[in-house]
């Protein structure tokens, strides 16, 4: 009975530790993912779709189409995963407090960073998987292996954007050939018999199976593409709502976890703060700000 016990405890310490390690530490592995999700997806676009396709005389721009999105994408990924988020220093800390005002919910002015031993300007967090503190810090992603910050937050919605874009003209492409396919051998108006021999007229469960029987690698990539361009597609919505706003992931999830106003200590108890985003400009502004950040020079080390 003890060792029953044991087990369980040890089992829940270790996938404790392994989580910690792939979520909380520096790492490649999501990018190696990344990478190879990608080129499996390619791979398998190329060797069947863009030949068959070819063979239909489908455009060559519609074909080449999801490769330009995609040298675009891996530009965008490049440049987002190796450039410095907007890292807060003990040179620049004193610059950065002038950037944005403390809104005195979310923000407060005074405090330190007790792991970097500065000064926190408005908008910026301690990142705890890169130990340093970021300005503007929007969230750590664990796919380019880079926070998100003020420096980097334009590259990152480029990113976003044409990683859907991609997985939508793949999927697009690959959609429409398989159409291609079914026009061409005449399926969509014919008949088949069930098991009791009764005939019926083709519907889209059956072409959907005989499609998946005549060409399974094909279908199976295109139901990932398609899931894959959901989510993504959702996200990026998100994310654009954020820029729209001049909000980062942290500030939004942070008012919706304190109910939109956390409570000061030098407040009375029966008057809470309301939050509110001071820090909306305007659409085209707040967009102006995302991709061309307010910065300020850095003061010479003495």
């Amino acid at each position: 009975q003890v060792l029953s016990l044991v087990i369980p405890s040890q089992l829940q310490r270790v996938t404790h530790q392994a989580l910690h390690r792939l979520f909380h530490t520096r790492s490649c592995l999501f990018v190696v993912l990344h990478v190879a999700l990608q080129a499996a997806v390619f791979g398998e676009y190329t060797w069947e779709v863009f030949v068959y396709c070819w063979e239909l005389q489908f455009h060559l721009l519609l074909l080449l189409l999801p490769y330009l999105l995609l040298a675009g994408n891996l530009g965008c990924f490049l440049l987002c995963s190796r450039a410095n988020p907007g890292t807060v220093t003990k040179s620049n800390a004193a610059s950065l407090v002038k950037v944005y005002a403390y809104d005195g919910v979310l923000f407060q002015r005074g405090l330190m960073c007790p792991t970097c031993t500065v000064e926190k300007p408005a908008r910026s967090k301690h990142c705890s998987v890169c130990r340093t503190c970021v300005h503007r810090f929007d969230h750590h992603c664990v796919w380019v292996n880079n926070c998100i910050g003020a420096s980097n937050a334009g590259v990152f919605l480029l990113y976003l954007l044409s990683l859907t874009a991609t997985a939508g003209a793949v999927a697009a492409v690959t959609a429409a050939f398989l159409i291609q396919v079914l026009l061409l051998s005449n399926i969509m108006h014919g008949t088949y018999l069930d098991a009791q021999g009764q005939e019926h007229p083709v519907e889209i469960p059956f072409l959907v199976q005989h499609l998946f029987l005549t060409f399974p690698r094909i279908v199976f990539m295109l139901g990932f593409v398609l899931l894959l361009t959901l989510i993504l597609g959702g996200y990026c919505s998100f994310s654009l709502y954020l820029a729209l706003t001049n909000q980062t992931t942290n500030e939004w999830c942070k008012s919706r976890r304190f109910g939109g106003s956390p409570q000061l200590p030098s407040q009375p108890h029966h008057r809470p703060l309301v939050y509110k985003n001071i820090y909306s400009k305007g659409i085209w502004r707040n967009l102006k700000e995302i991709f061309n950040p307010p910065t300020v020079l850095e003061r010479k080390k003495k």
